[in-house]
């Protein structure tokens, strides 16, 4: 079996960096093999622009889809973006790591999915969600906040941590993964304001080493339901008696019955 990490964090010797490590050893010890891309230290890209494209079918105006479209039909797909494409293809096991900043993902990790899940080669209308080019295949985010568990909760001051992943989770299952449900490292706080450094140095080791149990017994994790195709109408609602598995579609339901 082979993993594959995405590494979002422009600090080498981040905490970040360092569970990137600890999924590593506690992969291969486990009979892994893995590799990781360092979006920051290698210097990606993840600006989409008409210049990453050689062979435009329009010079007017940039119309990233048609473009995207085109590279995947003529084989001219940017080369950092392909190589990234075959990383994806070789691994079983997809993590994402990095930081919560602003309710969100770093900029550079959305540009990495704005490139890389290129329309086209990576996703159609007919090659999404259970037909996604990636099934089976599982995905698993590995998260960074500054906070405490309670803050994240669903009255939690800081947002509701299912919706705040909602959004890149949602993204992978849309492309074809199985995405499990998220590991979060809470309290990695920037400042020492409310811990010393003796409690953020304990909780940060043992964030880590629930992430590297998590690993080792990755197949007992729960996935995260994401409805299929066939459970949307034609209308683009969900289906009269399918099951609702978006929080944000549950949630507004309540809300209309109150």
């Amino acid at each position: 079996m082979h993993a594959h990490i995405v590494l979002s964090h422009p600090e080498a010797k981040s905490y970040n960096a360092y569970l990137c490590a600890v999924a590593r050893e506690a992969l291969e010890a486990t009979g892994w093999s893995v590799t990781a891309t360092d979006l920051y230290q290698s210097g990606f890209d993840a600006l989409e622009r008409a210049s990453h494209y050689r062979d435009r079918v329009q010079s007017q105006r940039f119309d990233v889809q048609l473009e995207q479209r085109h590279a995947s039909d003529t084989g001219t797909i940017p080369p950092e973006v392909a190589a990234e494409i075959a990383n994806l293809d070789r691994a079983d096991f997809l993590i994402l790591q990095y930081p919560l900043w602003w309710h969100l993902p770093p900029a550079i990790l959305k540009g990495w999915m704005d490139r890389v899940l290129i329309y086209g080669e990576v996703y159609t209308s007919k090659m999404r969600f259970e037909d996604g080019r990636f099934k089976g295949k599982r995905a698993i985010l590995s998260t960074t906040v500054g906070t405490s568990p309670a803050t994240y909760a669903h009255d939690g001051r800081s947002g509701d941590i299912d919706l705040l992943c909602w959004p890149v989770n949602f993204t992978l299952a849309y492309v074809g993964y199985t995405v499990l449900q998220p590991f979060i490292a809470y309290g990695v706080e920037a400042g020492l304001r409310y811990s010393s450094p003796a409690e953020v140095e304990k909780r940060l080791e043992m964030n880590a080493k629930s992430w590297a149990h998590t690993l080792k017994t990755i197949d007992a994790r729960p996935a995260i339901p994401f409805n299929r195709m066939s459970e949307w109408g034609s209308d683009g609602h969900i289906a009269a008696g399918a099951p609702v598995h978006s929080p944000f579609v549950r949630r507004k339901k309540e809300l209309e019955l109150e």
